[in-house]
């Protein structure tokens, strides 16, 4: 069997709003499709005529897309622009003492910074950097705090073009040290500490013992802004304040004008096989996906719209949804250092009543743990600000989506289910929510310009419900570039010969439906098969999520001498862990759910109970951990970036 089979079905249909629709970035279903109809006919004059209107070019181009060394596509090459130009002073004209950023810190304190102030903060860090001697081209890791200082820090290299690569607050001193290898960076910026749930995060402690590993050595300068006040080590040679750093120094910083295709940014990712990715972004290609993304798929209103992304700038979230594609736009938007639990599971629900909020992005994850520990608790505030939501990381089971829409939405916000990734750089399928009804659990149609398709594993075409693997056929500006300093992996990765070596393979499993929507079924890794059956383990968590008693769940396979794969559950209850007797009997409920709701076939052979799900800090399920835990395997994986990591024993002694 070449596909993977569909059980999962869902009815519903939420179609756009007639207000929502009649003022709409794009209005109705016709509008849709007329921008898919061009991108038909004349791909790279859609791309082209795209960029002209919304990005401001120094130098304007003539070259559109470049194919002679596919898959090393390359867009608007003989272009010039700086993207913080294009983040920063392209509004000050018209939107300088408008809030930028508004800031709540862990504690409940906070600021704003207006785009004057922004600009002249960025401004002084850059001609900072530029002292430390960066030069364009150099690379700059970044391991802060959620911070407006992260997204300054940012900004600032790309002012100057300076190839930033960010890491997340949470990764280990290993793991930050690969990266700082890896890129060779010249300059780290970090903090002395940070903030998240009542507790001090150390960072520069991690900084300091990340530096002491080889390959490390490039390294000259370290800016540390202090944040904390916590006790940290000092190295007087090398290390720096960021407030003397600063201090001094002009807040006119004129931007460096880089050429379309020169890198802005390198991410790294997918570190759960071999050595992580560092996924090499562009800087016109990328700033155009995350412009019009959010013109598109969050209908963004810079003149009254206050957007809240509730991502990291660790991950690539928090990079196009937080620090670029807002700025773009001119938006004002909310940024938060804390967690959604403290002090209380109330803290979103006080935070968009408190700066009314009308664009809400948040993760599967973070609403699902939200239901378990309060999930009356929206109704006791006003959230009548919100006018469109979104999630965004994995599948969301469709228990969540209505819970999502009808108690967090009030029945009338569309949710924007966006489907992407890291190397896409911006939303490649997702609902344009004045144009198309949303389907719980889909995330629906591809924006105008991507060309996705469902195929097997050689690229035949799959017809009907068919599940396969999740192609998109066409290059596209915001397509990761190579990866750094690693190209044979890159074009092995996502071009493969199987597919002809121009086709980019997601690894992504999906299947559509009779109204050609997309369903995300899994990573190709995480499809099982069982007994001959290739099932996606986003389906049977969705149906487990489904029963009442039920707040979280994921799906792992472990090998079986007769089926192949037998199929291992990890249950988070609503209730109170349970144990003896008492789980068995709700497994044994839960398997006969499950065979109502896909099949026998689909019944998990082990179901383990846990009070929480392995997770890093940012709220993704850490899969490979539980793979491990199925298997009976010890875990000799970084676990540094887990919330959690007592939760491991838990779900390793409930088997």
């Amino acid at each position: 069997m070449s596909y993977i089979e569909s059980a999962l079905q869902e009815r519903r249909s939420f179609p756009p709003a007639a207000e929502f629709q009649g003022h709409a970035n794009v209005s109705g279903l016709d509008a849709y499709r007329a921008l898919c109809a061009q991108a038909e006919s004349n791909h790279e004059a859609f791309w082209a005529d795209l960029a002209r209107r919304h990005i401001d070019w120094h130098t304007a181009f003539t070259h559109i897309l470049d194919e002679s060394d596919a898959p090393f596509y390359r867009w608007f090459d003989d272009g010039q622009l700086n993207v913080s130009y294009n983040c920063i002073d392209r509004h000050l004209p018209v939107r300088a003492d408008q809030a930028a950023l508004i800031f709540e810190a862990d504690d409940g304190g906070g600021y704003q910074l207006s785009y004057r102030q922004l600009h002249e903060q960025v401004g002084a860090l850059s001609n900072a950097l530029k002292m430390h001697g960066i030069a364009p081209g150099d690379r700059v890791v970044i391991y802060m705090p959620m911070s407006p200082q992260a997204v300054i820090a940012m900004q600032a290299c790309a002012r100057i073009g300076a190839i930033h690569s960010v890491v997340f607050g949470g990764f280990s001193a290993k793991s930050l040290a690969e990266r700082i290898a890896d890129t060779q960076a010249k300059l780290v910026i970090t903090a002395d500490g940070g903030f998240r749930g009542g507790k001090t995060v150390p960072l520069k402690a991690v900084v300091d013992e990340a530096l002491q590993q080889p390959g490390t050595d490039a390294v000259g300068k370290v800016i540390v802004y202090r944040r904390a006040s916590n006790e940290i080590a000092w190295h007087a040679e090398r290390d720096i304040w960021w407030h003397d750093c600063v201090a001094g120094m002009s807040t006119v910083c004129e931007p460096v004008w880089m050429n379309a295709e020169d890198p802005l940014f390198i991410l790294y990712t997918s570190g759960s096989t071999g050595k992580p990715k560092g996924v090499q972004h562009s800087s016109a290609g990328y700033l155009l996906g995350a412009i019009l993304s959010m013109l598109w798929v969050f209908d963004a209103r810079p003149d009254s719209d206050v957007y809240w992304c509730t991502a990291d700038v660790g991950w690539i979230t928090g990079h196009t949804y937080v620090a670029y594609g807002p700025l773009a736009l001119g938006m004002t938007q909310v940024i938060f250092e804390g967690v959604p639990t403290y002090p209380d599971a109330g803290r979103f629900w006080r935070m968009i009543q408190q700066y009314r909020v009308t664009t809400f992005y948040t993760a599967p994850t973070a609403i699902r743990s939200l239901i378990k520990l309060g999930g009356d608790l929206p109704e006791q505030y006003d959230l009548s600000s919100l006018r469109l939501l979104g999630t965004v990381g994995e599948p969301i089971n469709p228990q969540a989506w209505m819970w999502f829409y009808q108690t967090v939405g009030g029945s009338r916000c569309p949710i924007a289910d966006t489907w992407w990734q890291t190397e896409t750089g911006s939303h490649m399928i997702a609902p344009l929510p004045g144009a198309v009804a949303a389907k719980p659990g889909s995330c629906t149609l591809p924006l105008p310009g991507i060309m996705t398709d469902i195929v097997d594993e050689l690229g035949g075409k799959l017809t009907g419900d068919q599940g396969g693997y999740l192609i998109i056929k066409r290059p596209f500006p915001s397509l990761l570039r190579t990866l750094w300093n690693d190209p044979e992996r890159f074009k092995q990765v996502y071009f493969p010969a199987e597919l002809g070596g121009k086709t980019y393979l997601t690894g992504d499993s999906a299947h559509r439906d009779e109204d050609g929507y997309y369903w995300i079924m899994g990573r190709i890794d995480d499809v099982l098969n069982v007994s001959g059956h290739r099932l996606g383990t986003m389906e049977i968590e969705s149906a487990l999520a489904a029963h009442p008693q039920v707040a979280e769940a994921a799906v792992v396979g472990k090998p079986h001498d007769i089926k192949g794969e037998a199929i291992v559950a990890f249950v988070v209850l609503k209730i109170p862990c349970p144990e003896g007797e008492a789980a068995s009997e709700i497994a044994a409920d839960l398997r006969n759910w499950i065979a109502k709701q896909i099949g026998a076939i689909a019944k998990p052979d082990e179901i383990r109970f846990g009070d929480n799900l392995p997770k890093t800090r940012s709220g993704k399920i850490m899969r490979r951990l539980l793979r491990s835990l199925a298997r009976g395997a010890e875990i000799d994986q970084d676990i540094s970036t887990l919330e959690n990591p007592a939760i491991l024993q838990q779900l390793n002694a409930t088997s």
